[in-house]
């Protein structure tokens, strides 16, 4: 029996004899199936080709990527607290070496993954640590491989550790969230974000999309539910879902000025 894991999108499935079918996640219209069709691997073959890279983005927080690029290609955020370490959405390949290294930098005490693109690998980390995922209940759907460290919350907050706050904003996926991090930033507040609230190229701008790969854009319903979610909400630097793709100051504008411009568009 093996935990297979799509190479397109890199999300490990419940232990099988064969691989499935098709993968769930990548049939979906956000996502696509690989042009030379379904692909699998396997954990123990990437702990072969690929290896994990680790980088201080600033003071409590690191980045953790796999090299050569695997599925998507996001990278991963480990954000210590005084009451132990967050690990903000996932990557697929878990190893020694990154068991080790997370140790010495603190351990982790919770996962938190903003939508179903990200679960990866998130059993695997989760046994490894002993550390509860946290999932919003609308997308439970889209657990691919259940385990009993998945715990499910609803509503539109939930408190986690060091003062750190889950947001529910939906739009990408219906459970999609962010996490506030008020002390981050040097205490001028942190959002991190995956690609729900995607900082884009230029830094200055963000996008809120359905799909990324296939450039659906969210509807005025969506974008507002966005807006309501932040109201209030201080924060100066926004962490999206890959390396250097951070607005590192004036984040609370970016916010604002972006989510006007994609609401003009839809009073035009």
């Amino acid at each position: 029996m093996e935990h297979y894991i799509c190479t397109t999108c890199g999300v490990q499935y419940a232990a099988a004899e064969q691989a499935p079918d098709h993968c769930h996640i990548c049939a979906d219209d956000r996502q696509y199936v690989n042009w030379n069709g379904q692909s699998w691997t396997t954990l123990k073959k990437l702990q072969i080709t690929h290896a994990n890279q680790f980088k201080k983005a600033e003071l409590g927080l690191y980045e953790i990527w796999t090299a050569p690029d695997f599925g998507i290609g996001q990278r991963a955020l480990l954000l210590q607290t005084p009451e132990g370490n967050i690990l903000w959405d996932c990557i697929s390949l878990l190893d020694e070496a990154t068991v080790e290294i997370v140790e010495k930098l603190g351990g982790i005490k919770a996962i938190a993954i903003s939508h179903p693109h990200y679960y990866s690998s998130m059993v695997e980390w989760a046994q490894a640590f002993d550390a509860p995922v946290y999932i919003h209940e609308k997308d439970r759907e889209w657990i691919m491989r259940p385990d009993e460290h998945i715990q499910f919350w609803s509503g539109s907050t939930l408190a986690l550790l060091g003062g750190t706050r889950l947001i529910h904003v939906g739009g990408h996926f219906p459970g999609s969230f962010v996490l506030h991090w008020p002390k981050g930033a040097n205490g001028r507040g942190a959002l991190l974000t995956g690609d729900i609230l995607n900082v884009e190229m230029n830094r200055s701008q963000l996008s809120f999309m359905y799909s990324y790969p296939n450039h659906f854009p969210l509807p005025e319903k969506a974008i507002l539910y966005i807006k309501d979610a932040m109201e209030g909400l201080a924060f100066d630097r926004i962490y999206s879902a890959w390396n250097r793709k951070v607005a590192y100051e004036n984040g609370r504008q970016i916010f604002d000025t972006s989510v006007e411009r994609y609401l003009n568009i839809f009073r035009s």
